[in-house]
This record gives C-alpha cells, sequence and structure tokens, in this order.
C-alpha cells in the first residue's frame, strides 16, 4: 500500500469562491481509478504556513503509477494545480 499525500496553500484568498472552486474541482481525483481514501483536509497547527492536505491510498505502485499517468490528474495538475498552488510538500508513505 502506498498513501499518496501532499501539503499546500493556495495563491487565492481565504474563504474566497476560487478556493472553493478548486476544492471541488480537485475532487474529481478521487474518482481516478485505483485512488482509495481519498481525504481533502484543512491544516489546522501554527507550525507550517501549508493550508490545505490532501490523502489518499493505493494498492501498489502500479495503482499509483496509474493514478500518476491518468489524463484526469495530469490535466488537473496542468489546468489548475500548476496556477493556484503557491507551494506545497508532496510525501508519499509506505507501512513498515
Amino acid at each position: 500500500m502506498i498513501r499518496h499525500t501532499v501539503a499546500f496553500r493556495l495563491s487565492h484568498p481565504t474563504g474566497s469562491a476560487e478556493e472553493a472552486n478548486f476544492l471541488v474541482a480537485a475532487l474529481d481525483l478521487a474518482a481516478i481509478p485505483g485512488v482509495q481514501r481519498f481525504e481533502q483536509l484543512r491544516q489546522t497547527s501554527p507550525k507550517n504556513d501549508f493550508t490545505f492536505g490532501f490523502s489518499m491510498e493505493f494498492a501498489d505502485q502500479a495503482a499509483y503509477d496509474a493514478y500518476d499517468q491518468h489524463p484526469v490528474h495530469t490535466a488537473f495538475v496542468a489546468d489548475r494545480w500548476v496556477g493556484e498552488v503557491e507551494d506545497f510538500l508532496e510525501i508519499d508513505y509506505q507501512p513498515l
């Protein structure tokens, strides 16, 4: 199993329609085959400047690789992520 996570900060003002629209558009990622336990998270700690997180799981590396190259994912990254995310940290985990 692989848990794919990303913490990020948007360029949009907090509570704006643009912020909400980005989060709604990101829900399409959950429908990509192989994605399990998709979550959108609001960051609550004052220890960093990120405001949101996404978390999802994949059965194995092949499922993760298929997601990474899926047209819905690549379009979201190109059309939304690149222009709307100011900063991010991506971490992928496997259980010990």
